[in-house]
């Protein structure tokens, strides 16, 4: 039987990645520190005779005893809010998290994924982003602390694949949603949610007109796995996000409508480097993973405000 360890196992992503690789056969030990993550999230795991949670933060020295064919490396504080308040500890896990997980998939011999994300491509000229593209990222700016550790951790994926060999890919991550996000992550699809199911104001950055695609969960993770578990794939950079582009302004006016809320929408200033576009060209994924999101928007937005209904009616 095959063994993945992932970090970031209690997170958003992470706890669904666990679930589909236990799906697929594999034994999983999830590491996670619980930062940001929750256990609520593994929870109906602690029974899975395949599933061994540790409580670690990866920024020590990670060793395990086991045998792993694969090492995921998907812990890192990913919402704004989170990397804003905890700036230090973001770089740390994808500086010395980074450097500690390729050193164990190194000592094992085991091929290494590396969760990246769209935000190394900053504020981009290009577009739509092509893994190609180098980005335009303010190196000394706000959310410097999240481009750029990032960015540091793709350049030691690669030094450890030239250097030593080590079978390493990178998935640059887009805009993902979906069951089991923080109703208070500060990012955009829980934010508007939570407004609009307490029929508060809708609250937009700017005005409205800068985009984003969004992608729901179980489409990135078919996307990962398929990164993951696909031969001949050593050194690659690949883009995982849903190429459908929306406005923030439609896209605040589409939750809207699915809660069937009153929210009225206002406007405030838009944050230092924050965006204007954002949209994954994903020609690669679709050439070496045969990989395209399959779910609609519409449909990837009504079982998420299921979910936040009823973690709400949980605390009511």
């Amino acid at each position: 039987m095959k063994q993945v360890l992932i970090t970031g196992a209690a997170g958003f992503i992470g706890s669904h990645l666990c679930d589909r690789f236990i799906a697929e056969g594999y034994a999983v030990i999830g590491l996670d520190n619980f930062l940001t993550g929750t256990s609520d999230n593994i929870a109906h795991l602690f029974a899975e005779p395949r599933f061994k949670f540790i409580q670690y933060d990866v920024t020590r020295y990670v060793y395990v005893a086991e045998g792993v064919d694969l090492v995921l490396h998907f812990a890192c504080p990913a919402s704004p809010v989170d990397y804003m308040n905890l700036p230090i500890q973001t770089m740390k896990v994808d500086s010395l998290g980074t450097l500690h997980t390729i050193g164990l998939a190194k000592a094992k011999q085991a091929r290494y994924i590396f969760a990246s994300t769209s935000e190394v491509y900053g504020d981009p000229d290009e577009h739509p982003q092509r893994e190609e593209y180098w980005g335009r990222v303010n190196p000394v700016g706000p959310r410097s602390i999240y481009d750029e550790a990032k960015r540091f951790s793709e350049a030691m994926c690669m030094a450890y694949h030239r250097v030593h060999g080590i079978d390493v890919r990178v998935a640059r991550i887009f805009n993902t949603y979906g069951p089991r996000m923080r109703l208070n992550d500060g990012r955009v699809v829980p934010n508007f949610v939570r407004q609009s199911l307490h029929n508060r104001e809708l609250t937009i950055f700017g005005d409205g007109s800068q985009t984003r695609s969004f992608c729901f969960i179980d489409d990135l993770v078919e996307g990962v796995f398929r990164l993951s578990v696909r031969d001949g794939l050593a050194g690659q950079v690949v883009n995982l996000g849903n190429p459908q582009e929306v406005t923030i302004g439609r896209f605040a006016e589409l939750i809207r409508d699915r809660v069937g809320s009153r929210s009225k929408i206002v406007y405030q200033p838009l944050p230092k480097d924050d965006p204007r576009r954002r949209c994954p060209d994903i020609s690669r994924a679709k050439k070496l993973l045969d990989w395209e999101p399959r779910v609609s928007l519409e449909e990837g937005l009504d079982k998420t405000i299921a979910f936040f209904k009823s973690r709400l009616d949980k605390k009511n």
